[in-house]
């Protein structure tokens, strides 16, 4: 199986911006050990912002381009480091790729990044994918890697895409302020009941939020790829979802 998983800042980071190192470890080992069974794996990894927040020692998320973008390529730095060093305990290469939203909107740079990335996975290596915070702009940048990652996901002919999240999955109410809501566990049709249950925006560290989810699914489930959104302060559960077992939201693809 060709799975994407996207791991979100809230996922990478405690609320200080500093990594959440326990977590980070969990869910690189686990991810080799996907690897090690036969599954290709890339990882859509947030978290350059968030982690230049931390280093640089501001007290918030910067709001103002210039800052974003300085903040960017100090925790960029610091995101890769931390995998390059934790993937090789298991014996796995890693490789980053920063893109925009004009490498999927040019045909020679997209079938360059297709090229690439069929090359990378003919190599065993393991592709780690960001937005490129540094020089992205409005004109063109994706914006959020929930839809970067059902990009990736759509453009490789992943199986599988998988949202590592700070909540259990899509909730018929908000779960942090309604204690009725219940979870959904699957979902195989995106109707308009389903997609207005979007909410609001993500954590203060990061840039999503449901409604960036569930256009990551409409993305995926439209050109036959499967999504799930699990809780990403369980790494573990990526074991359960292998296995067979039900966790988190899925989203079914589309039968064409």
């Amino acid at each position: 199986m060709r799975v994407v998983v996207k791991v979100g800042t809230s996922t990478l980071a405690h609320s200080t911006g500093c990594l959440n190192i326990r977590r980070v470890e969990e869910l690189c080992r686990i991810l080799s050990d996907l690897k090690n069974s036969g599954h290709e794996v890339i990882l859509v990894s947030s978290g350059a912002i968030g982690m230049g927040v931390g280093k640089l020692s501001l007290k918030e998320r910067p709001t103002d381009i210039p800052t974003k973008q300085a903040a960017a390529a100090v925790g960029q730095c610091e995101l890769m480091y931390t995998y390059d060093r934790l993937f090789q305990e298991y014996n796995h290469t890693v490789a980053q790729l920063l893109l925009t939203g004009s490498d999927f909107r040019h045909d020679d740079r997209y079938h360059n990044f297709q090229n690439t990335m069929r090359r990378l996975l003919e190599l065993g290596v393991l592709p780690i994918i960001n937005e490129n915070d540094t020089i992205a702009t409005e004109e063109i940048k994706v914006g959020d890697n929930d839809t970067l990652s059902a990009m990736v996901a759509v453009s490789i002919n992943a199986d599988r895409l998988i949202l590592l999240s700070d909540i259990d999955g899509l909730y018929t109410a908000d779960p942090r302020k309604d204690p009725n809501a219940r979870l959904i566990t699957e979902v195989r049709e995106l109707t308009p009941e389903i997609l207005g249950l979007a909410g609001g925006e993500g954590s203060s560290l990061g840039t999503g939020g449901m409604k960036t989810k569930l256009h990551a699914a409409q993305i995926c489930t439209e050109a036959g790829c499967e999504m799930i959104i699990l809780n990403g302060a369980s790494p573990r559960q990526l074991y359960d979802l292998f296995d067979g077992r039900a966790v988190g939201t899925t989203f079914y693809a589309k039968k064409g």
